[in-house]
């Protein structure tokens, strides 16, 4: 029988179908189409990119060369753009400012055919940091608000090139979703005097249904309420709500337990196409009590249709408990 599931977080409904009840290893990802094999992120195509924000190099390596471990660069075709001033205005009803922001690429390897789940620990943990030094840098832009670390595996999932990389956008407001997020949680928060993801990760520790890994000062989860098949949490055990605030020890951890989720899930799903979010706390909020960053990993393994778009309800086909032990056991 389907079933009704309430995420705790920002109250939001899904719909756990059963009736059409499959399991994990049952989404097969469509074939990948071959690539041009000219791809502008190699090594020894630096030229054809914007000019590096930051990079790991070895010792005397020039910048805009060969020789780097991983690069951040401007997007060529940014969603927003650094430059100019907000200037919000309004024409009647409706309300508009200028799109100033930042829009950066994140690659995270030489290697083109490589991967998150294939690269060293030391070399996920480099990509990891980047993603930190970035944000407390455009952090000192007091028009930015907030900054969405992002990933797009495979081209179902919206990657445009193959190549291993990953975003972030810097916005001049706090997106939607995250506001969901903060307000839910506060209002957790002020009717009990705890954080509700802390509260998540206790229960969940004991219960274990949902449990898929935990190391390294890490869990990862599939969510009471999840959208979609095998949806994934990835939680710092200790209570955080920056993720920039994380130490580089932090960050190692999380760079083993991630590289080990990634390997888990492409097993059991065969490499499938995914998204993974990165929320935390907005720029300038400070320490929050209630709220707690986290990494949301999503397969690409059934389609957002008609329903979900018109009403709000996701239906997502595989129980989270079914979706936990397959991802557990890390085989299909």
């Amino acid at each position: 029988m389907p079933e009704l599931r309430k995420d705790p977080v920002v109250g939001r409904w899904v719909i756990i179908s059963t009736e059409r009840g499959r399991r994990p290893s049952d989404f097969v990802p469509e074939p990948v189409q071959p690539r041009a094999t000219n791809c502008v992120f190699c090594a020894g195509s630096e030229d054809k990119t914007p000019p590096e924000i930051l990079a790991g190099r070895r010792a005397g390596s020039p910048a805009n060369g060969p020789g780097w471990t991983y690069r951040v660069i401007p997007n060529k075709f940014p969603a927003l753009r650094v430059e100019g001033e907000l200037e919000p205005t309004g024409e009647g009803l409706f309300d508009r400012m200028n799109g100033v922001g930042a829009h950066e690429v994140v690659i995270e390897t030489p290697d083109h055919h490589a991967s998150l789940a294939t690269l060293s620990p030391d070399a996920v943990a480099d990509v990891l940091l980047a993603f930190r030094e970035r944000v407390l840098d455009l952090k000192k832009d007091a028009r930015l608000q907030y900054i969405l670390v992002f990933k797009n595996h495979g081209e179902a999932a919206g990657a445009s090139l193959e190549h291993p990389h990953s975003q972030l956008i810097a916005t001049p407001i706090i997106p939607i979703m995250v506001t969901e997020e903060l307000a839910g949680s506060a209002q957790y928060y002020e009717m009990k005097e705890r954080c509700v993801w802390c509260d998540i990760i206790r229960q969940e520790r004991r219960a274990g249904r949902r449990v898929i890994s935990e190391s390294s000062g890490f869990v990862a989860l599939a969510p009471f309420a999840p959208r979609f098949p095998c949806e994934t949490w990835i939680l710092p055990t200790r209570h955080r709500s920056a993720f920039e605030e994380s130490d580089v020890d932090e960050l190692r951890g999380l760079a083993e337990h991630l590289g080990d989720f990634l390997r888990r899930m492409n097993r059991v799903l065969k490499d499938p196409p995914f998204n993974f979010m990165l929320h935390t706390a907005p720029l300038h909020d400070g320490a929050l009590d209630h709220f707690h960053w986290h990494l949301e990993i999503i397969p690409k393994l059934t389609k957002v249709a008609g329903f979900e778009w018109g009403s709000g309800f996701f239906i997502n086909p595989v129980p989270p408990e079914e979706a936990a032990a397959a991802l557990r056991a890390g085989t299909a």
